[in-house]
């Protein structure tokens, strides 16, 4: 789990080479070892590496070659020591999280979550003594009052899914610090090349790497870095959970991150375009995105981010009915859940992801019912803004 030193290589350098020191081949491309056990040879090495902590070499749900290289290069791009890869965002998420609690436990969350989380924290962790308070991230004082004694964990998303409001990583982190709360950050809307959450202070940091990261929409996936003790904590909590990733999907995820800093190069600028054209546009209330000058948070994500990424997400004035006919009028961008892949995604979570969430609920965190979440992909800038005024025109 832990990576080759880091080097001075720049981020898509080392996207494409920090893991090169565990290929077990000479191979350019990195190998697939397709299997689920390995050979022991003597019982002796076989009692070594079943008492070892995420050994390579014995069972694929314990670790894996192929998984290890993909490990070694999010914990180079975090910066952080170590990583663990899993079979979804979730199954990181929800392994990391539990191996942090116990019955009469607290949990200081964000109010505006992704979704799955928010049933986490709000459905599943109740039934076994342990309660979330959700607050808004962005609200220093309030993330502050809210924490207890009993408080184990803050959990907040570096960029906010779907709302995009910017997490102050330092505030956050120094607030976490002096409560000896473990803070823990999504920065999958975000992504290590628009920010880097351990360097601000925080513990831990998790991935889907379903999104940005790996970016071809072909794989489902999740990652955990940290240092070098809590990746081997989480890591037997994820032993006996169970969310192991595929050598495959191992491999199709390295493929991809070793076009990272190009595609969010094209994610930044596109997402800026799109963000220009609906705050002028007039059946659009209101845009949310940290890269325009409006955005509540705007100066702080200067000072936070190094780019703004490619999420877009926009309040049209038709409340429910506009949303419905605006993501199903839409030609090249897709009407789809997830995000971050090389392809345009568009979705309308009051009639799609958000529907098992109480409107009311719904309303706090942000999402209206005309909210459009919006992924700008890496097509012609011109082409989108030619599909979404196409589709703007008939809502």
């Amino acid at each position: 789990m832990a990576p080759p030193k880091t080097n001075s290589h720049r981020l898509q350098t080392r996207a494409m080479h920090a893991g090169d020191a565990l290929n077990p081949l000479s191979s350019v491309s990195p190998p697939i070892v397709q299997t689920a056990n390995f050979e022991l040879g003597t019982a002796e090495r076989g009692a070594a590496l079943s008492n070892a902590i995420a050994p390579t070499e014995l069972y694929t749900r314990w670790g894996n070659p192929t998984t290890r290289q993909a490990e070694a290069i999010l914990a180079d791009l975090e910066h952080g020591e170590a990583a663990l890869v899993a079979s979804s965002g979730m199954g990181a998420i929800s392994s990391t999280v539990v191996s942090q609690l116990k019955s009469g436990d607290h949990v200081v969350a964000g109010l505006s979550l992704y979704a799955a989380a928010t049933e986490l924290f709000a459905e599943l962790l109740p039934r076994f003594g342990v309660e979330t308070t959700q607050v808004d991230q962005t609200d220093l004082e309030a993330v502050r009052a809210a924490i207890r004694p009993s408080t184990r964990i803050l959990y907040v998303e570096t960029i906010t899914n779907p709302t995009l409001r910017v997490a102050d990583l330092d505030g956050l982190a120094t607030i976490a610090r002096a409560a000896k709360v473990t803070s823990i950050v999504d920065n999958t809307i975000a992504t290590p090349v628009n920010a880097r959450p351990l360097e601000h202070g925080f513990d831990i940091v998790l991935h889907s790497l379903t999104k940005y990261l790996n970016g071809h929409s072909d794989i489902i996936g999740g990652a955990v870095i940290a240092s070098q003790k809590a990746i081997d904590h989480i890591w037997y909590h994820m032993k006996i959970l169970g969310p192991s990733i595929s050598p495959f999907d191992s491999w199709l995820f390295l493929r991809g991150l070793r076009t990272l800093g190009l595609r969010m190069e094209r994610h930044n600028s596109n997402g800026m375009a799109v963000a220009r054209l609906l705050r002028r546009h007039p059946k659009v209330e209101r845009v949310h995105y940290p890269g325009i000058e409006d955005h509540p948070q705007h100066a702080l994500a200067k000072r936070t981010l190094a780019g703004f990424g490619g999420m877009v997400s926009f309040e049209l004035r038709g409340g429910m009915e506009a949303g419905r006919r605006l993501v199903e009028s839409l030609r090249l961008i897709k009407l789809a859940v997830s995000l971050g892949g090389a392809e345009s995604l568009a979705c309308h979570p009051a009639s799609t992801t958000h529907t098992m969430i109480p409107r009311e609920a719904r309303l706090a965190s942000g999402i209206t019912d005309g909210l459009i979440r919006l992924s700008a992909g890496i097509e012609e800038e011109e082409d989108l803004i030619a599909d979404l005024e196409q589709a703007l025109a008939g809502v």
